[in-house]
């Protein structure tokens, strides 16, 4: 893999037609279109989650050094860019250049990009990055994307499988287990533990449907799925698991939360014969 630095991009340039999706909570494109900022096998943005939103733009004003950035440029003769790492870091700019959210100044009070004096905004504008542009075979890269420090919130292991098999299936079921904005996750959090942006519930999913399927792992399936063009037989069995779930308890109790639902829903769905009240009897007898 051949990596050669760029210094010449600036904050004012990388955020020129930055695009931010809402719905799926990820930054699209910038550079003028040319930079895809939230490739398949990047997580999903969750700067605004852990309050490092502020830090980023605080480190600008402050000019201390962002870090490097890594580009990946799939076709050398082109110059089109995907983010490899700074995906974070470059969403949070975007963001706060376009007003999706508020820094607090020195006396708390919020302050968008446009309420900002013009030399801060200046200084903003044009701080140039330290960018690493690479070039190499896909396998490589994403060797390189798994052994990379992000930022100091380490990639956890379904980040790094949607990296490893990123695809169409990937990309539909992050569509529906990935999404914090889907209706369903009010359902759903009552069973799983974690956050969907953090692919937990995808991560649950998988190994829900995996184990189904002659005790194969959560690798294994994404392989064998990869280049599908549905995620209907993930999508059913975890809703089937969900559905039973919810026929068999009348009430949801916080201890149900994280249970191997998936493992219960293998061992006993099937001629499962006692009805919700007795369930609920049981439960309360057993409180």
């Amino acid at each position: 893999m051949k990596a050669t630095l760029n210094t010449s991009i600036t904050i004012e340039e990388i955020c020129k037609g930055f695009v931010y999706n809402e719905l799926e909570g990820k930054g699209l494109y910038g550079l003028s279109g040319k930079l895809t900022i939230q490739p398949e096998y990047q997580r999903n943005y969750i700067y605004s989650e852990c309050k490092k939103e502020q830090a980023v733009i605080d480190s600008v004003l402050k000019q201390y050094p962002l870090g490097l950035i890594y580009f990946n440029q799939p076709d050398p003769d082109k110059e089109e860019y995907e983010v490899l790492d700074g995906q974070q870091r470059i969403t949070s700019l975007g963001r706060f250049l376009t007003s999706k959210f508020a820094i607090k100044d020195k006396n708390d009070i919020p302050q968008y990009f446009s309420g900002l004096s013009k030399d801060q905004q200046e200084t903003i504008n044009k701080t140039p990055l330290t960018i690493y542009i690479c070039q190499g075979k896909e396998s490589e890269i994403k060797e390189w994307f798994k052994t990379i420090n992000i930022a100091g919130i380490p990639l956890n292991q379904q980040e790094l499988d949607n990296a490893v098999y990123c695809g169409q299936f990937v990309t539909e079921a992050k569509k529906v287990f990935s999404n914090s904005n889907n209706s369903n996750n009010q359902k759903w959090e009552h069973f799983i533990k974690g956050s969907p942006n953090r692919q937990d519930y995808l991560r649950t999913a998988l190994e829900w449907v995996a184990k189904s399927n002659k005790d194969q792992d959560v690798q294994t399936y994404m392989s064998i799925h990869r280049h599908d063009k549905d995620i209907n037989e993930l999508q059913t069995y975890f809703t089937s698991v969900i559905d039973w779930i919810n026929i068999v308890f009348e009430k949801v109790y916080p201890e149900m939360k994280g249970l191997e639902w998936g493992r219960l829903y293998e061992q006993y769905h099937d001629g499962f014969r006692t009805s919700s009240k007795e369930v609920a009897e049981k439960v309360e007898k057993l409180y």
